[in-house]
């Protein structure tokens, strides 16, 4: 009988590439997990593992290995998706991981919901980026990520995951109200607020700027949008923010639409065979409630 852990094991090895990656993925240390991965070997009566220099590398009956073992491993979380909807209530913990924006203007109106819906439903939510996120749902640090995509900048997709797109957000230009610059091709001598360079939000933008004709005047640099937001406030530079940033509502800033409309996508993303387990299902239907539907009553009960 192979045992399920050893395989996880195997596969994340084939993923990640090192001994020492799966070990820090895992948190174990590196012996435990050259022991478990020996004992796995043992168990299928094959070589799995062969050395390349001063690395290791999968044998071709590990890869073989591997590829049962990614169906083995969504088998179990349908498994696991069947036997919570066998229960008459949605329970247990569903741990989520959110990029910013989303923490802010999605999820405390979802948790509302869900608290309301399903009480016995724990939710526990880590604000981290998208790229961050979904190698630690492989891992199993997380049951769901929810994530961004920027238009033209596609994210991998681990193939041990299924994702479903919940949402579009629009990227807007944001410009001090002060300003006469109101189009982003007049913009090129003014600063501007935008991401870290080497994050998508950062290439997105700069891609933008660079087809408007110039590149940007980056002067003050943030992961959090809600700074980006108050440099505009300021008068201190232009932004090209997502609307759940919240200009469109803001008096201090004059937002445009930028040619084309362009949008960002949210999504939601689980490990394979995990999409149907009801915790996350009605996760992700509280994140696609609109705003306003919030007050509105629970079925079968009357409107006052």
């Amino acid at each position: 009988m192979l045992d399920l852990r050893r395989l996880r094991l195997l596969r994340d090895l084939a993923r990640l590439g090192t001994i020492t990656a799966v070990a820090e993925a895992r948190s174990y240390s590196a012996s435990a997990v050259s022991q478990q991965l020996s004992a796995l070997e043992k168990e299928t009566g094959v070589r799995l593992l062969e050395a390349a220099g001063r690395r290791v590398r999968l044998t071709a009956q590990a890869e073989v290995l591997v590829a049962h073992a990614e169906v083995l491993l969504a088998e179990v979380e349908r498994a696991e998706a069947a036997l919570a909807r066998s229960r008459h209530e949605t329970v247990g913990t569903l741990r989520v991981a959110a990029f910013q924006t989303a923490v802010l203007a999605l999820v405390p109106t979802a948790l509302t919901r869900l608290r309301r819906r399903h009480p016995g439903l724990r939710v526990e939510v880590t604000e981290l980026e998208s790229e961050v996120a979904l190698p630690a749902l492989v891992a199993g640090e997380f049951d769901l990520v929810l994530g961004e995509e920027y238009p033209g900048h596609p994210l991998p997709r681990p193939r041990e995951t299924e994702r479903q797109d919940l949402l579009t957000d629009e990227l807007r230009l944001v410009v001090p109200p002060g300003w006469r610059e109101r189009s982003l091709p007049r913009l090129a001598s003014r600063p501007f607020v935008l991401e870290p360079a080497g994050t998508i939000a950062r290439e997105w933008a700069t891609a933008a700027c660079r087809q408007a004709g110039f590149e940007p005047d980056v002067r003050y640099t943030s992961t959090d949008l809600l700074i980006h937001l108050r440099f505009v406030e300021h008068g201190l530079a232009a932004a090209l923010l997502p609307d759940l940033a919240g200009a469109t509502h803001h008096a201090a800033v004059t937002t445009r639409r930028l040619p084309g409309r362009p949008e960002r996508a949210i999504f939601a993303t689980t490990r394979q065979g995990a999409s149907g387990h009801p915790g996350v299902e009605a996760f992700t239907a509280a994140i696609r409630t609109p705003a306003d539907a919030t007050s509105s009553p629970e079925p079968g009960t009357a409107r006052h």
